[in-house]
């Protein structure tokens, strides 16, 4: 859940809403940035940027659920993410995205470099559609976060742009 935008009250009625849905559906619920609102909804997990609270701190907050690490395009925020037991790796973005501003380019080269390195699983992120997202996937992504091709989309409706990614 990523909600920039909204109160922390908004998004505590948002979050639990998404969260009865996830747990209905069996997929996990992460929560973008913030660790407190994470534990207060009862969240899966959080996903922290290089710019949020430290992994540290934030696993003294939620305790064992998850925790990923926004990685960008660098092999030494990797390797400091493992080393603070990070559960999963983000980089990205790989493709131009309207999202947010991108700051930084991945290519599919970090992610098969970062495999050597590790078997957390890895997140690719940014610009994420049906046309290319098969390529992450068969470069060690184990996951795929996409949001602007399901909700931005001008030419399909959220199912059915989701379904074209099966």
């Amino acid at each position: 859940m990523r909600l920039k935008n909204y109160s922390f009250n908004q998004r505590i009625l948002i979050g639990k809403k998404i969260l009865k849905i996830c747990k209905e559906k069996k997929v996990k619920f992460i929560v973008n940035d913030d660790p407190i609102l994470a534990k207060k909804i009862n969240a899966d997990g959080c996903h922290l940027g290089q710019k949020d609270m430290n992994i540290t701190k934030a696993r003294e907050i939620i305790g064992n659920k998850l925790i990923g690490i926004t990685c960008h395009n660098s092999i030494k925020l990797a390797k400091a993410a493992i080393k603070t037991k990070a559960n999963y790796l983000a980089f990205g973005a790989f493709y131009s995205t309207k999202t947010k501003k991108v700051k930084y380019k991945a290519s599919v080269d970090i992610l098969n470099k970062v495999r050597k390195l590790t078997n957390i699983p890895i997140v690719a992120i940014g610009g994420i559609n049906s046309c290319n997202y098969k390529n992450l996937l068969l470069n060690k992504a184990n996951f795929l976060a996409i949001s602007g091709y399901i909700w931005n989309n001008k030419k399909y409706k959220p199912i059915k742009a989701i379904e074209l990614l099966k």
